[in-house]
């Protein structure tokens, strides 16, 4: 996620959702440090009931970031490692045979649960990737013709290594397409990197987040507020179109060979509503769209193999188009 840290101030009314959800994310920064672009990347997904793709190599806290997310929260999490030989059983549930009763009963899989981490997604198979995308698409796991309900909130947060292929399943655009956003963990700065280990070295121990000082400081109540109020933000028909038009843009740069689908655009507009509300605006700006275009559109791209080779990147091609369609004022 780019863009600077959201302010606290608020030209609007104060509220109280708003101002949990700010101490959630400074209740995040405790344990993890320097990821505060995406900690709001992962609130707005929480706002926007969406599924994040996290990208970063190892040892960057993506794992880290979600849990204390979860604890911070007060909210159930679970982590499944995917591996070449995971099921789809295995993630979303299945029968087992009680030979006590003579009767199948259902053994729930880890997705019943309020944050999944879904660590490597792209090392299992596209089989039991596609069970974990059609979960996150229905938020319900059908077995035997019984519909089961994941509980509210359910959110995904996949990861994925960029610099290692070897073995991997690489997700295909139609299956890219359902996640809301894609976040780009980086790695610290030196003054950061050098906090992380101040902290390791004073103790901290990130299996025990209690110990580290993480507490609930929102709950489920708190996010359904918030939620509500980020879906209430106006947005006015210049901003609406210029959402479409940056999203028709992508269609037609010759640097791109698929754009931005409609549910991009859809995603677009509930990402920037969600952005103004922690802002505390009541209405969305054509800045608030910037502001978040590239993690919610860069997924859904795809350059052609020339410009690739050229070493352009989809985000440069995202600034390229931000820079060109005319801005409403």
């Amino acid at each position: 996620m780019t863009g600077p840290v959201i302010a606290a101030a608020s030209p609007t009314a104060p509220s109280d959702a708003r101002a949990a959800l700010h101490r959630l994310r400074a209740e995040v920064g405790k344990a993890v440090v320097g990821q505060d672009a995406v900690v709001t990347g992962l609130v707005i997904a929480l706002l926007c009931r969406g599924h994040v793709l996290l990208e970063g190599v190892p040892g960057v806290a993506k794992t880290l970031l979600v849990r204390t997310l979860a604890t911070a929260l007060d909210l159930d999490s679970k982590r499944v490692q995917f591996t070449p030989d995971l099921m789809p059983g295995d993630v979303t549930g299945s029968l087992i045979f009680d030979p006590r009763t003579a009767a199948f009963t259902f053994r729930e899989g880890p997705v019943f649960t309020n944050l999944l981490l879904a660590d490597e997604i792209n090392r299992t198979p596209p089989k039991t990737q596609s069970a974990l995308l059609e979960v996150m698409e229905e938020r319900q796991v059908s077995v035997e013709g019984e519909r089961r309900p994941l509980p509210e909130p359910f959110i995904v947060a996949a990861t994925q290594n960029p610099v290692e292929y070897e073995g991997t399943y690489p997700l295909p655009e139609a299956q890219l397409d359902r996640f809301l956003l894609k976040l780009t963990v980086p790695l610290p700065g030196r003054d950061e990197e050098l906090g992380v280990l101040r902290a390791h070295h004073a103790g901290f121990d990130p299996r025990d987040l209690r110990a580290a000082g993480v507490r609930p400081v929102a709950g489920a109540a708190d996010l359904a507020a918030a939620r509500a109020e980020a879906h209430a933000v106006h947005v006015a028909e210049p901003v609406l179109g210029y959402i479409v038009d940056l999203c028709r843009a992508t269609r037609s740069t010759p640097a791109l060979e698929l754009g931005a689908s409609p549910r991009g655009a859809t995603a677009l507009l509930a990402t920037a509503k969600a952005w103004s509300w922690l802002a505390g605006r009541d209405h969305v700006t054509p800045d608030d769209v910037k502001a978040v275009a590239r993690p919610t559109l860069r997924h859904r791209l795809r350059a052609r193999p020339e410009v690739e080779l050229e070493g352009v990147t989809v985000d440069a091609v995202l600034d390229s188009v931000l820079a060109t369609v005319p801005t409403p004022r």
